[in-house]
């Protein structure tokens, strides 16, 4: 949260990946063992928590999905579901976006289910 720098995911650790042009109005991180075909990178992973030093581990309950246009969605984690503080984060997260990606959240339904689409095998 608050910084430009982007990581990612290699073997047991964070690589520096990227810088983006405007801070992360919150926690971005990734769901490491995940990969997300529409970048080819792990799945991305929103905290709308305190902000968390990089590399910090965190298990919680998905809370929802920020769906993108290029599917490049992002799972939206929160200790708390639906305080006032997660909408003021959630309405940040929607304006980092620019227009054309076409942000939008869904609920916690519909993460799960677009995670198991990604992981279920064909029978």
């Amino acid at each position: 949260m608050g910084t430009r720098e982007r990581f990612v995911w290699r073997g047991d650790g964070l690589e520096p990946l990227r810088t983006e042009p405007y801070p992360a109005p919150v926690n971005y991180g990734c769901l490491p063992g995940t990969l997300n075909p529409a970048d080819g990178a792990e799945i991305d992973a929103v905290w709308l928590g305190p902000s968390l030093e990089v590399g910090t581990v965190l298990e919680m309950p998905v809370l929802g999905l920020l769906s993108l246009l290029d599917g490049d969605h992002k799972v939206i984690f929160a200790a708390d579901s639906q305080t006032e503080a997660d909408a003021a984060a959630q309405a940040k997260l929607l304006a980092w976006f620019p227009p054309e990606r076409g942000a939008r959240l869904l609920d916690a339904s519909e993460a799960v289910a677009w995670l198991e689409s990604l992981t279920s095998k064909p029978d």
